[in-house]
C-alpha cells in the first residue's frame, strides 16, 4: 500500500498570541498556543484513513487517539458523512480546544471528545469490540532528541506531543497492544510514526499477535510513515 502526499520537518510554527485557524485536509480549525499544530505529514495518515473508511458500507466508528485539536477525526467526520467519531486526549488545553473545534464546525451529533491517559479515556462507554477504526498520530520522539536537537519544539508546543520515551516508541506499544480490545474483528488501526522506526513498528505489530494485512504507506520521499493493521478475523 502506498501513498503519497507532501512532506514537512518538524518545525515551531505556533502562533503566540491569541488563537488562529488553520486548514488541515480541507477543515478549517482553530489552533492555540500549548496544543499541537497540525503537521502536513500528519495529511498522510488522514488520507490514509478516509480512503479505507469510503469503502465502509455502513457508517464506520471511528477512535481518534491522541487527537490533539481534532484535526484527524475532524477531517474523517468532513470527508465521511455517515462516521461517528471519538476523540481523546491528555491535558485540558487540548481537550478544551478540540471541543471547540467540534462545536465551531457543527459536528456536535457525531464527533465527541473524552479526557485521560489514552484508552483510561474510553473507560465507561461499552466499546468493547465495536470499533471499526482507529486513527492515532501519537508522540514518536525520542525524549534526548526533545533535549537536543528538537528543543525548539517546546518552546510553544506541550511536551505530551512529542516525547514517545527513551526510544520514540513507549506510546506507540501502548496504543499498539490497547486498540485490540477495542476494534471488531477486521477492524483497522492506523497511526504515524517518525522516519527510521519502520521495523520497529513492524516488530510491535509482529509481537502483538493480534492483527493481519500488516502494510506501511510512504510518504513522496518513499519513506514509510503510515502503519496500517487489520484485527484478526
Amino acid at each position: 500500500m502506498q501513498q503519497t502526499t507532501r512532506t514537512t520537518e518538524f518545525a515551531s510554527g505556533i502562533p503566540t498570541g491569541s488563537a488562529k485557524l488553520h486548514r488541515f485536509l480541507g477543515v478549517e480549525l482553530e489552533i492555540a498556543p500549548g496544543v499541537l499544530v497540525p503537521r502536513e505529514e500528519t495529511e498522510l495518515l488522514g488520507l490514509t484513513a478516509i480512503n479505507i473508511l469510503a469503502k465502509e458500507p455502513t457508517g464506520p466508528l471511528v477512535i481518534d487517539m491522541c487527537c490533539g485539536s481534532g484535526n484527524l477525526g475532524l477531517a474523517v467526520a468532513g470527508a465521511i458523512a455517515n462516521a461517528r467519531v471519538l476523540g481523546a486526549d491528555l491535558t485540558d488545553e487540548t481537550v478544551d480546544l478540540a471541543r471547540r473545534n467540534v462545536e465551531r464546525l457543527g459536528f456536535d451529533l457525531r464527533v465527541k471528545i473524552f479526557q485521560g491517559d489514552l484508552f483510561d479515556a474510553m473507560n465507561g462507554q461499552a466499546l468493547t469490540g465495536k470499533v471499526d477504526m482507529i486513527i492515532c498520530n501519537p508522540p514518536y520522539i525520542s525524549a534526548r532528541r526533545l533535549e537536543d536537537g528538537l528543543s525548539h519544539l517546546l518552546v510553544n508546543e506541550p511536551r505530551e506531543a512529542f516525547d514517545g520515551g527513551p526510544f520514540g516508541i513507549s506510546i506507540l506499544q501502548r496504543v499498539v497492544r490497547d486498540s485490540v480490545p477495542f476494534l471488531r474483528p477486521g477492524g483497522i488501526l492506523t497511526f504515524e510514526f517518525g522516519e527510521g522506526q519502520h521495523q520497529q513498528v513492524a516488530h510491535l505489530l509482529s509481537r502483538a499477535a493480534a492483527y493481519d494485512q500488516i502494510s506501511f504507506v510512504d510518504n513522496e520521499a518513499g519513506i514509510p510513515r503510515v502503519a496500517v493493521a487489520r484485527k484478526q478475523v
